[in-house]
Parts: C-alpha cells; structure tokens; sequence
C-alpha cells in the first residue's frame, strides 16, 4: 500500500489548521467509536465511526463526526 500524502483540508466550507501546531496539511482515518456494551457482545460493528485529521507536522487529531 502506497504511503498517504499529508493535503489541506476543508472541514464545512471552513479551512482546517492544527489547534496545537498551526499547520494545514493532514493525513486523514477513520476511527470507529467504540461502546462498552457493544463491545461485550461483538457489535462493535454497529459503532459510529469518525474522520480523523492527523496533523502531518505535529501529529495532532482532530475527531469529526458526520462528515
């Protein structure tokens, strides 16, 4: 698998930049949502999952849902 090019980002019309760093350059993921009572009864599948930015200089998450 080819390694992810770190991209700026647009989050609702709205340019992304690091909360911590400043930065604008993300890698993204996703990352499901885990529940303890999903999790007991193998339904983790059923979780919410959400889009994660990953800082490409400082390596800081930003979690959004819905997009």
């Amino acid at each position: 698998m080819a390694e992810q090019v770190a991209q700026p980002v647009e989050v609702r019309g709205k340019s992304l930049r690091c909360n911590f760093c400043g930065h604008d350059h993300f890698w993204v993921r996703a990352a499901q949502l885990n529940t303890q009572v999903r999790t007991f009864f193998s339904l983790d599948w059923t979780d919410r999952s959400a889009t994660c930015f990953v800082c490409s200089e400082c390596t800081h998450i930003h979690w959004f849902l819905g997009l």
